[in-house]
C-alpha cells in the first residue's frame, strides 16, 4: 500500500477539534461541494442510528459523485479504532466495497499551546488505474485534504 500525509496547526483548543471531527456534521462540513457526498446512513456500535458521535464500530454508508460525472460511488466507511487520552486523540475508518480495494485513514489530533495540530495519514491501493503511490493520487488527494485543514481552519480559529 502506498501512504499519503498532510498535516495543518489549527489556532483553536484541542477539544474543540476533537470534538467536531468526531461528529456528522464535522464529516459534511468538511467534504467539498464537488465530492456531491450524500450520507446514505449511520449505525452506532450498539446499532443505533445517527449516533451523537461517531465512535468505534460506527458504519457510515456514503456515496459521492465527483463532479456530477459517472454513477455515485457506494461505499462503508467503519471506525475501526479510537483512541483519546491527554491532548492525544486518533482514529481510523476502513472503507469497505468502495471504490479503492484498500483504504485505511487516520485522523490524529495533538494540543499544543493552545492549538491543535490535525494529521491525515491515508494508507490505500488504487484500483487497476495505476500503481500505489502514482501521480494520480497526489492529483486527487491533495486538493480534497488542502480543502479539509483550510475549511477546518475557516470553521474553528478563533
Amino acid at each position: 500500500m502506498a501512504t499519503y500525509q498532510r498535516e495543518v496547526w489549527v489556532d483553536a483548543p484541542f477539544e474543540d477539534v476533537w470534538r467536531f471531527y468526531s461528529t456528522l456534521d464535522g464529516l459534511e462540513a468538511l467534504t467539498p461541494g464537488w465530492m456531491n457526498l450524500r450520507v446514505e446512513g449511520i449505525r452506532g456500535p450498539e446499532g443505533e442510528s445517527d449516533p451523537d458521535v461517531l465512535g468505534n464500530r460506527t458504519e457510515i454508508r456514503l456515496s459521492l459523485r465527483p463532479f456530477d460525472v459517472g454513477p455515485r460511488q457506494r461505499w462503508v466507511s467503519k471506525i475501526v479504532r479510537r483512541e483519546e487520552e491527554d491532548g492525544a486523540a486518533m482514529f481510523r475508518d476502513v472503507m469497505e466495497g468502495g471504490p479503492f480495494p484498500e483504504w485505511e485513514h487516520t485522523h490524529q489530533f495533538y494540543a499544543g499551546d493552545g492549538k491543535t495540530l490535525v494529521r491525515d495519514v491515508v494508507n490505500y491501493r488504487f484500483p487497476a488505474l495505476g500503481e500505489p503511490g502514482s501521480p494520480l493520487a497526489k492529483v486527487g488527494f491533495e486538493p480534497m485534504f488542502r480543502y479539509r485543514h483550510r475549511k477546518t481552519k475557516k470553521l474553528l480559529e478563533r
